[in-house]
């Protein structure tokens, strides 16, 4: 698996990375053996990036990952997970819930440090209590070693950017803006590793949006957008591809030119790890993505906080 930089932290990641909330059986059940199987096909492959947090199935995800990463040599994986975050609704960035955070997530991941801490969607929570209290407390937890580096994950771009740089953090990951549909995170991230800080890219489907079956009723895109999107999965068909391969070619090629360090996506399937990593390696169809631009062009950087849709996030 390639590697790249993750900005300034001396840390090298692989250009594909593990999402793991859907170990904590957030989309349907997931027993412990299928998150071990999932990691051991991650590590195998050189997917040594898992990226967790509380709230994925409220701590259950947590759990599942750091069984599955027992006995494996600490030093041969990087660990991210996040605080502030600990419900749907119930963000929490004060120092004192910060600081129990990270203890608990040490306990529940069996590690006695954290690559990467991250707060976790820092656009819904309180942007004062985050600035005062817990950021200053991570802070104090990298500087006792039990953190190794601080970063912030969120969605709306122009919240996260200056944030991200006005408090020198060491990471951002952004989800759903660096797509087939949507790759506003592309000039982001080049500004932000000018100034040493890495990036991720998460959910490059756009979460279900560039899929076969096509956005759930929950998604939060305009139905403009989604059914942009539903005719790019019918003209990869023509071509017999997968909208989800040619989703995931197109994060993982074009990542590097614009200053992204790894893309982040979600499994709980070895063998739909395994599919990952080899699509990692396939080229992309410059000829179906000239079609494909064309389809997306009216809807193209058309995020939800843009032209929002009737449900998630948008609507709240």
């Amino acid at each position: 698996m390639r590697t790249a930089a993750l900005g300034s932290t001396g840390i090298r990641v692989p250009i594909l990375a593990m999402g793991a909330a859907s170990l904590g059986s957030i989309y349907h059940p997931v027993s412990q053996r299928q998150a071990d199987d999932t990691v051991a096909a991650a590590l195998a492959h050189g997917v040594n990036y898992f990226d967790v947090a509380p709230y994925y199935g409220y701590t259950k995800a947590e759990i599942a990952l750091g069984q599955a990463l027992r006995g494996v040599p600490r030093a041969s994986y990087t660990l991210a997970t996040k605080v502030g975050r600990y419900g749907d609704s119930d963000w929490d960035f004060s120092a004192a819930a910060t600081r129990r955070s990270v203890k608990e997530s040490l306990a529940r991941l069996g590690t006695d440090y954290i690559d990467i801490i991250q707060c976790h969607d820092v656009e819904y929570g309180d942007r004062a209590q985050l600035i005062n209290e817990g950021l200053p407390a991570l802070r104090d937890l990298r500087a006792q070693g039990v953190v190794r580096h601080i970063g912030i994950t969120g969605y709306q771009l122009d919240f996260l950017e200056p944030l991200a740089v006005e408090q020198q953090v060491d990471t951002l990951m952004a989800y759903c803006t660096y797509t087939l549909q949507d790759r506003r995170l592309g000039m982001v991230a080049q500004r932000l590793n000018a100034a040493g800080i890495g990036v991720l890219n998460a959910s490059p489907l756009g979460m279900g949006l560039l899929t076969a079956n096509g956005a759930p009723g929950w998604h939060p895109a305009h139905q403009r957008v989604q059914q942009a999107c539903r005719q790019v999965a019918q003209l990869c068909r023509e071509f017999g591809e997968n909208i989800a391969r040619v989703a995931l070619q197109f994060a993982l090629a074009t990542a590097a030119r614009q200053g992204i360090a790894s893309t982040v996506i979600g499994t709980a399937s070895a063998e739909n790890m395994l599919d990952n990593v080899a699509w990692c390696e396939q080229p992309l169809n410059g000829e179906l993505l000239a079609h494909i631009d064309a389809l997306l062009a009216p809807v193209l950087n058309i995020g939800w906080d843009i032209l929002p849709g009737n449900g998630g996030k948008a609507s709240k």
